[in-house]
């Protein structure tokens, strides 16, 4: 397990110089890393087995494998909640036309099937998921440029060379005298990137209720009301990633004659399936409403009184009456750059760049 998490490693480094904030490190750095660990994971064969292994007479089990994995298998999700040993043989696995069901099913009805073609794609799903994730990262680093490593150098340390100290802080505050209110378009390169981020995971929840034949988008509360109360016998679980199916090969008899083979099929690696979109329903709920809070403070960030506090947050050794004078001079883009200088600065050193 260590060897298979260990590849990943290098994603939950740590910046020295920060250029963003907490909710932008959830979408690129937490959410990324989480989806890159579930595709690890459903790789591992020595954890979960083979993908597939399916059961038919007469036939070569590796050809008949194979076959349904490419092209698919069906179940019948209106008979997940079917008395498994007397009704059906296992949730949802029945044949199409079920005669023997009890008095809540009309005898000879025709059940609708659902066939699951998405499980063998749900590694590459995922992994799609961790970029499309990182891509308002990638954006905001292209753009940043550097700037804020270039300005703060240094002066992140609490111990430096006091010759060194000084001639960066001269540096710093050379740089926002030549460039006071040119820093706008920085500023709303961010804020772009962060309305990105909020549309990717909202968008992602979408995506993902498409890629499960829009089945995610009620998933997580069906499962778990399921889990308080499974007398209905519907698990939402089986609907959507059974663990046993049911496919059907076709090939000619010696005759000529086109013969039917119906195989029953066990999916391991839905155990693991059902468990991750479960997970992810919640994650993405979280993630964009902790997003959505984020944009109404990027919003308030555009009142000059509300910079101001934060601002006087940031330099909590600095003169209250020195921070206010620079930062009613800022404009939004100067106070943006001028508070993530601040995040990444010693308080000290900060102190003496206000002064």
């Amino acid at each position: 397990m260590f060897d298979v998490f260990g590849t990943i490693r290098q994603l939950l480094k740590l910046d020295k110089v920060k250029i963003d904030n907490v909710i932008f490190s959830l979408h690129y750095k937490v959410t990324m890393v989480i989806l890159v660990s579930f595709s690890l994971l459903v790789t591992n064969k020595q954890y979960f087995g083979d993908p597939i292994d399916c059961m038919v007479d007469a036939l070569d089990s590796h050809t008949i494998d194979m076959f349904c994995w490419i092209q698919s298998t069906f179940t019948i999700p209106s008979l997940t909640g079917a008395v498994v040993g007397e009704e059906v043989a296992h949730p949802g696995v029945a044949n199409r036309k079920a005669s023997t069901l009890n008095d809540h099913h009309h005898d000879g009805e025709e059940f609708a099937v659902r066939h699951h073609k998405y499980y063998q794609w749900v590694v590459l799903f995922l992994f799609l998921q961790a970029g499309m994730f990182y891509v308002p990262r990638y954006m905001w680093k292209s753009w940043e440029g550097g700037r804020v490593r270039g300005l703060v150098g240094e002066l992140c340390l609490p111990i430096s060379s006091p010759d060194l100290r000084k001639e960066r802080i001269n540096m710093a505050v050379n740089y926002f005298d030549k460039n006071l209110h040119h820093h706008n378009l920085y500023a709303y390169q961010f804020f772009v990137c962060e309305l990105l981020n909020f549309v990717n995971v909202v968008g992602q929840f979408y995506f993902t209720d498409r890629f499960l034949d829009f089945g995610f988008t009620k998933y997580g509360p069906r499962v778990l009301d399921y889990s308080q109360d499974s007398s209905s016998g519907h698990d939402p679980m089986d609907e959507i990633f059974p663990k046993v199916a049911k496919c059907t090969f076709h090939r000619f008899g010696p005759s000529g004659t086109i013969m039917r083979h119906d195989a029953l099929c066990v999916l391991p690696l839905n155990i693991l399936n059902q468990k991750i979109f479960v997970f992810l329903w919640f994650w993405f709920v979280v993630v964009a409403v902790i997003s959505a809070f984020g944009l109404l403070y990027r919003l308030a960030t555009f009142l000059p009184g509300f910079r101001h506090l934060l601002l006087r947050g940031r330099s909590r050794l600095a003169s209250a009456e020195k921070v206010e004078a620079i930062s009613t001079k800022c404009h939004i883009g100067d106070w943006f750059i001028l508070y993530l200088v601040a995040r990444n600065m010693d308080p000290y050193v900060f102190k003496e760049f206000i002064n």
